[in-house]
């Protein structure tokens, strides 16, 4: 198993000055351009079909824990077996701490994309779905779940070995998905880079020294803009604002999280389908 992420943790220290937004325009562009060389059929533009949000009112309610309740059908409970079944499975190593903690990671890296791929995050934030869009909020989310873990000392930074290997695995389908086939080693060094710039910048964003909008300008040159360059646009505002909310209350939801919880994959992300008009009652 490869320590990628645990040395990248142990650079942040050192690193606390890289932002990733330049690396991620420029290597998203050329996944872009690659995977623009095989023909796509047309598809319609989803921005014009999406609803109308009340950003000004979202994310500003108290933050809670994202533990799943004990009955809820959602829940991944750790099978049980018995008799022989448990002992051939136990000398395979299936109740193992690392067979554990790799089934744990699936699942939590099933929360994180299963919030990142449903149509909400991108009606909610008015986004366009697009590779770029997409591989920045599941950086994003990556972040917010590796930040939380390094609160778990050494264990945690484990676990997070794990998740990361189990995105990176995921990562190199999508980018083939994409359209690139050729030079794909290329292209997911490329992407890596930018994952840890990111993972940086968002840590600077959210130390005690960053400034009030540091993390509105880290969100919209990694998410949002299409060249890097700061946020000048009003209409673009307030959809980069309310992700700064979100991304700070998530942040503080995880930490208020069980770990137990989050080594089961036994929690979920803010509801985002809730915040839509026409959508129930908003769970702000």
């Amino acid at each position: 198993m490869l320590a990628r992420w645990r040395r990248a943790a142990s650079c942040f220290s050192h690193l606390g000055s890289l932002r990733g937004s330049h690396l991620f325009d420029r290597g998203c562009s050329k996944v872009s351009a690659a995977a623009a060389s095989s023909p796509k059929p047309a598809t319609p533009n989803p921005q014009l079909s999406k609803p109308e949000v009340r950003l000004n009112a979202l994310f500003w309610s108290k933050p809670c824990s994202l533990s799943l309740a004990p009955h809820s059908p959602l829940r991944i409970e750790e099978p049980h077996y018995e008799g022989i079944r448990r002992f051939m499975l136990k000398l395979l190593l299936f109740y193992s701490k690392q067979s554990k903690s790799l089934r744990g990671a699936n699942v939590v890296y099933r929360r994180i994309t299963s919030q990142v791929d449903k149509p909400a995050i991108y009606d909610v934030f008015q986004l366009e779905k697009t590779f770029k869009t997409t591989f920045a909020l599941l950086v994003l989310h990556m972040w917010l779940f590796l930040r939380r873990m390094k609160e778990e000392g050494n264990e945690g930074a484990e676990f997070g070995q794990y998740l990361y290997e189990i995105y990176n695995h995921d990562l190199e389908l999508r980018v083939s998905k994409a359209g690139v086939n050729l030079l794909l080693t290329k292209w997911m060094k490329e992407l890596e880079k930018i994952f840890y710039g990111n993972i940086i910048a968002y840590d600077t964003a959210l130390s005690p020294e960053a400034k009030n909008d540091e993390l509105v300008n880290v969100l919209w040159r990694n998410v949002f803009s299409e060249d890097g360059s700061q946020l000048s646009d009003p209409v673009a505002a307030p959809a980069v604002q309310a992700m700064a909310r979100y991304t700070c209350r998530e942040s503080t939801c995880l930490s208020m999280t069980e770990k137990e919880a989050l080594y089961s994959g036994n929690f979920m992300f803010t509801s985002l389908e809730n915040q839509l008009p026409n959508q129930g009652k908003s769970t702000k």
